[in-house]
Formats: C-alpha cells, sequence, structure tokens
C-alpha cells in the first residue's frame, strides 16, 4: 500500500480522524514542500503512529489568549526531523504538521499579519513600509523562527527590526513603541515545556492583539495557502535591522524610573538571590538592580542561556521545584528574598523569609497584592494620588485575581476594574485611558504630546486630569505591570518593585510576611487555590469542550453539603466592566457558594488544560486567631477542591 493508501486506511478505520486525512492528504501530495517533509510524514505512518499523527493533524493551529502557541518538537520524532541533534538539543528540524510550531506555521502567520497590518495602515490613510519587530527567547528553534519571520516580512515589503540576542517579552512590548513599530511578536512559549514554542502578536500600543484585530489576522492566517509558504523558506537577511545596546539602555531607563523611592533601595541595599531560570531574565533585571544599589546574587547554573531548561523539571516560577536551587543559594548566603523569572521574563515566583528566618513560597495573588499596596500607598505619601483616593486611579486585574486586592483598592478609594484572563485585556484597559486623556487634553488645551516622551509624574498628572491613571495591574498567574510604559506583563519590572518594597519594609524592620498578615487583619483573610487538569491532544481537546458545555447546560447545584448560589456564564450574560465598556463573551464561568466561598472555570489559551480558580475568605478577628483561621480555611478549601475536581473529571467522561 502506499503512503495515502495507509493514510485512507486509517481513517476508515477510525484510527485518524476525518480532519487529519484532509491536512495529511494536502501535505503528502504538495510536491512543492521540501522532501524532508513527506519522508517525516512516511515514517510516522509506516510506525502507525495515529496518535501523533492525529495530534499534529486534526486542525490548523490558531491565536488564543496569548497568540499562536503549540509543540515544536512532537511526543514522537521522526528520524528525519531529529536529524544530527545541535549542541543545545535542538533537533534538525521543527515537527511537521498543522497543529504544531514550524517553519510552514511562522510564514503562513507573519504573511496573514502583513496582508492585515498593511490593509489596515492604508485604510487610515498611512502608506508608510510596515513596520515590524521581533523578539525571541532561548528556546529551541527560537532565533531560527525569528529570522525567519524577520525575512519574510522583509520580502512581503515590510521592515523588520530583530535583537541581536534573545530578549524578554515586556522589552519587545516597549520596543513596538519605542521605535514606532505597526506591530510586533516574539517567539517564546513562556514558561512552558521544552518541546513548546509561540508566536506572541502585538498591535502598535505595544500590547497583544484583541479584537477586532485578533480575528481579522485569524482570518487572513488562515487564508495563506500552504502552497504560498515554500516561497519565504530560504532566510534573506539583507535588509534585516538589528537592535543592540541602545534598544536595552532605553528599556533599562524605563525599569529605573518606575522606582517610587530609589533612595530607600540605595540605602537598605537589600540582599537577593535571582534566577532567570536559563532564560532573558538577567538581560535586563540584573543590571537594573544593580544600578539600584541592590546587592544581586546569583545562581550560575541557572544563568546559562539553554532552551533544555536542565536544572528543573519546568521553567515556570510558579513551581515550588523551579525555585528550590535558588532558595539553596539563599540559605547559603543569608539573602532574605529569592527571586525567579520564566524564560521569556514576563513572570515572577518570589520566596521570602518569615519572622522565624525560614524562606516561604508566596503565591501569584500574595505577590500582587503585596506589590499594589505598596504601590498605592507610596503614591499616596507622594501626593500622586490624594490621600482621600481617587476615582480616577485605577487597579486592574483580571476576574480570577484575587479579591483581596479589590478589597484593598477600596479601602485606598480608588476603583478597581476586573478583565477577561490574558494581559492583553489590560494593556486594552491602558490603550482606552490613553486614548481618553489625549482626547480631553485636545479638547481642553488645543495641544497634542508625545505621551511616550513624558516622564512617569506627568504621565500620572495627565492621566489624573484628563482619564484614568493605571497605577497597578497583574493577574494570580504571576504577572505584574506598574508602568504604562509597557503594555504587558513584566517580570524584570516586578522584581525591581519587589525590590523596592523589601527595602523599605528592611527599613521598617518588618518581614515581607509581616506586612502581608497586617493586610489580613485589615481586609480579612483571603486563601485561593487553583485546580489545573491536563488533557493532550485531539482526545483532550474534546473532553475540555465538554467539561466546559457541561457546565453551561447542567451547572452543578452543589458540592457536598455546599450549594451552589449563582452561576454567572460570561459567554451568554452581557456584561460591562467598571468603566461601563462591554466585556466580551467568553466560554468562562463563575459560580458562587453559600459559604461565602466561589470559584471560576476557564479552558487555558495557552496550555492543553481547564483550570479552576477557587476563592475564599474568613473574618479575623485579632492577630492571635489568624493562624487559626488561616488552617481552616486551608482545609476548607482543600476539601471543596477535592470536590470540584472530582465533578470535573466526571463530565469529562460523559
Amino acid at each position: 500500500m502506499s503512503i495515502i493508501e495507509k493514510i485512507e486506511a486509517a481513517g476508515a478505520s477510525g484510527d485518524l480522524l476525518e480532519s487529519t486525512v484532509k491536512h495529511l492528504h494536502a501535505w503528502t501530495q504538495a510536491d512543492y514542500l521540501p522532501e524532508w517533509v513527506g519522508a517525516s510524514i512516511a515514517e510516522l505512518v509506516e510506525q502507525s503512529a495515529w496518535e501523533e499523527l492525529n495530534d499534529r493533524f486534526y486542525r490548523e493551529l490558531a491565536f488564543g489568549t496569548g497568540g499562536m502557541r503549540g509543540r515544536t518538537i512532537g511526543k514522537v520524532s521522526t528520524s528525519v526531523e531529529q536529524g544530527s541533534l545541535h549542541a543545545s538539543g535542538a533537533p534538525a528540524y521543527a515537527a511537521v504538521g498543522t497543529n504544531v510550531l514550524n517553519d510552514f506555521n511562522i510564514v503562513r502567520a507573519t504573511i496573514g499579519l502583513y496582508e492585515y497590518v498593511s490593509a489596515y495602515l492604508i485604510g487610515t490613510g498611512c502608506y508608510d513600509r510596515p513596520r515590524f519587530v521581533i523578539a525571541h527567547d532561548v528556546r529551541h528553534f527560537s532565533r531560527h523562527f525569528c529570522l525567519l519571520a524577520a525575512s519574510t516580512w522583509n520580502r512581503l515589503g515590510g521592515q523588520a527590526l530583530i535583537f541581536d540576542g534573545p530578549r524578554s517579552t515586556p522589552q519587545l512590548s516597549f520596543a513596538v513603541r519605542e521605535y514606532g513599530a505597526h506591530c510586533g511578536a516574539v517567539i517564546t512559549a513562556s514558561h512552558n515545556p521544552p518541546h513548546d514554542n509561540g508566536f506572541k502578536v502585538y498591535f502598535g500600543d505595544g500590547a497583544q492583539v484583541v479584537a477586532p484585530h485578533a480575528e481579522a489576522i485569524v482570518a487572513q492566517v488562515q487564508a495563506v495557502s500552504l502552497e504560498a509558504v515554500p516561497a519565504y523558506l530560504e532566510l534573506d537577511l539583507s535588509q534585516i535591522i538589528t537592535l543592540g545596546n541602545d534598544a536595552d539602555a532605553a528599556y533599562l531607563a524605563v525599569l529605573e524610573a518606575g522606582v517610587l523611592d530609589p533612595e530607600v533601595m540605595a540605602q537598605q541595599a537589600p540582599k537577593v538571590v535571582f534566577s532567570p531560570i536559563h532564560g532573558t531574565g538577567g538581560i535586563s533585571s540584573i543590571p537594573a538592580l544593580k544600578k539600584l544599589g541592590v546587592e544581586v546574587i546569583e545562581v550560575p547554573e541557572q544563568a546559562v542561556q539553554d532552551g533544555r531548561f536542565p536544572t528543573v523539571q519546568s521553567p515556570n516560577p510558579e513551581n515550588a521545584e523551579a525555585l528550590k536551587m535558588a532558595m539553596e543559594t539563599a540559605e547559603a548566603t543569608g539573602a532574605s528574598v529569592v527571586l525567579a523569572t520564566d524564560p521569556d521574563a514576563d513572570r515572577m515566583g518570589v520566596a521570602v523569609r518569615n519572622v522565624a528566618g525560614e524562606l516561604q513560597l508566596l503565591t501569584g495573588n500574595q505577590i500582587g497584592t503585596l506589590l499594589a499596596e505598596y504601590r498605592i500607598a507610596t503614591l499616596k505619601e507622594s501626593g500622586v494620588i490624594p490621600e482621600a483616593g481617587s476615582e480616577r486611579a485605577a487597579l486592574i486585574k483580571t476576574f480570577v485575581t484575587t479579591p483581596m486586592q479589590e478589597a484593598l483598592a477600596t479601602a485606598h478609594g480608588i476603583k478597581t476594574v476586573n478583565t477577561l484572563t490574558g494581559f492583553k485585556w489590560i494593556g486594552e484597559k491602558m490603550a482606552d485611558y490613553e486614548a481618553e486623556m489625549e482626547a480631553g487634553l485636545l479638547e481642553a488645551e488645543g495641544m497634542a504630546l508625545d505621551y511616550d516622551r513624558c516622564d512617569p509624574w506627568t504621565r500620572a498628572e495627565l492621566l489624573m486630569e484628563y482619564s484614568t491613571f493605571f497605577v497597578f495591574g497583574g493577574e494570580e498567574s504571576y504577572g505584574y505591570l506598574a508602568s504604562d510604559r509597557v503594555r504587558d506583563k513584566d517580570a524584570n519590572a516586578a522584581v525591581v518593585m519587589f525590590c523596592e518594597m523589601a527595602a523599605y519594609l528592611q527599613a521598617q524592620e518588618m518581614t515581607i510576611p509581616e506586612y502581608l498578615d497586617s493586610l489580613y487583619l485589615e481586609h480579612g483573610y483571603y486563601l485561593e487555590s487553583t485546580i489545573n487538569i491536563y488533557y493532550e491532544g485531539a482526545a483532550g481537546s474534546e473532553k475540555i469542550a465538554a467539561i466546559l458545555a457541561s457546565y453551561r447546560e447542567d451547572a452543578p447545584a452543589a458540592f457536598g453539603d455546599i450549594e451552589v448560589t449563582g452561576f454567572t456564564d460570561f459567554g451568554r450574560t452581557e456584561r460591562v466592566d467598571t468603566d461601563g465598556k462591554p466585556i466580551p463573551a467568553q466560554d468562562f464561568y463563575v459560580l458562587e457558594l453559600d459559604n461565602g466561598y466561589s470559584f471560576a472555570v476557564r479552558g487555558s489559551g495557552t496550555e492543553p488544560k481547564i483550570k479552576f480558580y477557587l476563592f475564599g475568605r474568613s473574618e479575623v478577628a485579632d492577630a492571635e486567631e489568624l493562624e487559626s483561621v488561616k488552617a481552616a480555611t486551608a482545609a476548607a478549601m482543600e476539601s471543596l477542591a477535592a470536590a470540584i475536581e472530582a465533578d470535573a473529571r466526571q463530565r469529562a467522561e460523559r
């Protein structure tokens, strides 16, 4: 039997999905593709690797919450793909398939993005060459994908700018605005496993794309035929502009300008251990910290950029295991703070010493709460925000981030704006505030200004007068931002912010856990928990969809003796945010329980999993009962989490 006949037979027997067969037909019959593509498919067919072929070909890779993200290296790698392994451990070729991130999907995405941006510019009366800034992290194929996207963009008629090596996601967000680019992208899969990579797209405002751009870009990408791709596979680097030291200096200046009290950092010189977990974090964070007077202790083994992330099971600073080596370094050196960033430096994990001198991990919600409180209080002390607060100052967070942050914002007299999950929605709010400010200034003063050239204090003053001043933004998944010069979560800035807060508390002779406990005594004890249920591949995608559909069709009534008292379907209930702006429909549910707890359910936009976010709160009468309240709340949360997970797994099998 020929390869085509074997594919058809596997489809007829049910081993291959109908969509898989369709895509395999197109790829095996495409004589314009490189020879190794057909050889790789043939090898998988001869091995009867049906599950692998389904995972690779059952659909086309699409843009989600974090752009386009997927496997670059298959679960099963063919001998053709493996080739002679690079010293970095990377195969010769990225995995063949429609549902993986490879050369073909990078080119399709770049062509689609170019077609949309060029048409958009013409529609606005702009006839400049479309300008595209691209950054990349240290993952397998990241540099290659970056060069390929840049080469494709230039061949299409645009102007591509790249960095001279790996750079962080927040620096890319900043660079889009700094260099007047019409769009940008970063090649990264953030904290995902080494076999993944991604293509995260930004628009001219420096934020990840949202509607209507996102949907239109997807449509343009889908309209790019496979036949159009091969013409761009050979690299042409002759016209590419490379960014280096000057670009780094401009971004570092933004990090330094974001410090509210540089004197306390210089005076206290806090000692911290920092690890980039083999990624890009050290490029910007370490120079910024040292310049500000922080004593930085590196973890030598993890300072090495390596896409295999060899010293950790996962390069995710949310996980205790990823901070283990840094915490050991802190114990050896006596450092009081441990900071770690993920490979593209948009997330930060933290461990701190408590009053007993022991290191303890902080959750993403706790870190965000601490930073929000410190920044709001300090901005009040400096007079940027009135002592009584102001509705023109805002804390922005996602719906799945702890409600404790809203409680402290309310206590300070500033508003809270909740968004859907994903920092792109926070970026969108900042763009709205900027546009409103510029319109108000023009109407009141008859003038425009170069907003990006204004210092932070001028920006705050203008926003407070004509719009809304963005004070702080964050999400529970360890992402934070305090400056609208960047429009995505920024772990480099978060590292600097945290060290500033640590220096302040050091001057007050207060540990960071004591500071957190003081907030619990003021606002009540808040505890959050997450459940992640992974379902990989085509079959897994169906299970995730089934769980989400079952919640809409047959919402739970109770979990044991805890009754569900409220159910909000963000896909069918029209909602507006605090500013009166409609919230886009999404398969996202919030359930309220009769014990005062609540939880949210959504499918991940970046990983093959469904996520549950649990929220608990308990009153605290005094400091003496705080520890017992913590224990009781944790026990109740654990029991509830077990019931929710058991119910979800049953729903997946219906």
